[in-house]
């Protein structure tokens, strides 16, 4: 999967449960989760259908408030999200913003480089944690 931007990798789990395996990663780390929304549920509450979509809204202050101290504008792409969807072929998808794609999108500069280098790496770990 190819968007611009985006991280995007093949999950061996349901929509549900790679959320729920992200969501015990991110929880045994210490970073909080603000808020998980059901896009399915959403559509079906409208009477309209969607596959298995989930979104997941995570952060923690060490992390993002280097990012925001450099450039403020990157608070528009924070907390983190990760999105798991199944679809149309039934397969099941992971991803996430590219910390280095946010990073051109706010310049946030050399200053921030070791701070989104950090972040990139622990999303992968624990976006590659959620979806073996």
């Amino acid at each position: 999967m190819n968007i611009a931007g985006l991280v995007a990798l093949p999950s061996s789990h349901s929509v549900k449960d790679t959320l729920d395996r992200l969501e015990a990663a991110l929880k045994s780390k210490g970073i909080q989760v603000f808020a998980r929304i059901d896009h399915g549920a959403g559509a079906a509450a409208v009477g309209m259908s969607l596959r298995p979509t989930e979104l997941l809204v995570f952060g923690h202050p060490k992390g993002g408030t280097p990012l925001m101290e450099a450039r403020q504008t990157v608070g528009i792409d924070l907390p983190l999200k990760a999105l798991a969807w199944q679809d149309e072929a039934g397969k099941v998808w992971l991803a996430y913003n590219d910390m280095h794609w946010l990073a051109t999108r706010h310049n946030l500069g050399a200053e921030a480089a070791a701070a989104v280098d950090a972040l990139a790496q622990a999303l992968a770990e624990l976006a590659r944690e959620a979806a073996g």
